[in-house]
């Protein structure tokens, strides 16, 4: 005998009535597929969904219509900006039941994409690179954002001066009172004394959030990723020889930048390309205990 089998969300009221805001799941594993200009992966992401629960005397949402909904997900097409609407759309819709007019949907995951040496030809190493994506169905308003988190090297502007003043004095005491100086006589010098003072650098992270084009095939997150390095100047390495160390070296020298150069630059970078970008900088000090942060909001409009 085929038993019916009780659901206490349906059969019972709430004990004590009200309306929930979010009622839902977290970290759910599943596989998406991202389907970017030269990039196509399956990845592993954990997932957040949820969905308005307004009917005060209702006592729970169907958590198992939610999971059956994101798991086409993770057995459909690559991810795309529509994709994500039509899921949440049909959150709601699995919802009627409760009187749910909204959705949200929270994936994070890595891209693992392979980066070449700076300057060693044919050497390449693999880097991840965090993403989220976050989209709501609010009042039938679509929203689909993504915030990527981008490591760098920053070498300290103030830190730079100084120590170049502590390498000129140094010069001059040794060389004081003479003419003249032959080239090979500075440079052997300088083999030898240029490090008597170093700037500190330090490994750094971007956090950009953008607005997604919802009616983009693509989610461009590779794109973003690359301005953001672009504009930074200073990207952190993989697999490096000494000619590439000696590169990045150069990198760092010619691009010394506080956390407020780094937030306008990639504020500059990605002004026009991509919507309404929110900039989070942090330099995780060598000098400090702390870190140095600058946030960056999107450019206004030109008029």
């Amino acid at each position: 005998m085929n038993a019916v089998l009780p659901d206490v969300s349906i059969a019972e009221h709430a004990a004590q009535s009200g309306r929930l805001e979010w009622v839902g799941m977290q970290g759910i594993d599943l596989p998406v597929t991202l389907d970017e200009p030269g990039y196509r992966q399956t990845i592993h992401a954990r997932a957040d969904v949820q969905v308005d629960l307004p009917a005060p005397h209702v006592k729970g949402i169907h958590m198992s219509r939610l999971y059956r909904l994101l798991d086409s997900l993770g057995e459909g097409p690559a991810l795309t900006a529509q994709g994500l609407r039509r899921l949440l759309l049909a959150m709601v819709e699995s919802h009627q039941d409760c009187a749910s007019r909204n959705a949200r949907l929270r994936l994070d995951f890595e891209l693992l994409i392979r980066r070449p040496a700076l300057v060693t030809q044919g050497l390449t190493g693999w880097k991840a690179y965090p993403v989220r994506l976050e989209a709501s169905v609010i009042d039938g308003v679509f929203r689909p954002q993504a915030r990527v988190s981008v490591g760098y090297s920053s070498t300290c502007p103030c830190s730079a001066a100084l120590s170049r003043q502590l390498v000129e004095h140094a010069f001059i005491k040794e060389f004081a009172g003479q003419a003249m100086l032959s080239p090979e006589a500075v440079a052997q010098w300088l083999r030898v004394n240029a490090t008597l003072a170093t700037p500190h650098s330090q490994r750094s992270v971007a956090d950009v959030q953008v607005e997604l084009d919802s009616g983009a095939t693509s989610l461009a997150l590779l794109p973003l990723i690359d301005s953001i390095e672009l504009a930074l100047g200073t990207p952190l390495q993989t697999a490096v020889k000494r000619a590439d160390e000696q590169a990045f070296a150069a990198l760092n020298g010619s691009n010394l930048m506080f956390v407020e150069d780094a937030a306008r630059r990639i504020q500059h970078k990605l002004a026009g390309r991509f919507a309404c970008p929110h900039v989070h900088v942090r330099h995780l000090e060598s000098l400090h205990p702390h870190d140095a942060a600058a946030w960056a909001a999107p450019l206004p409009e030109p008029v």
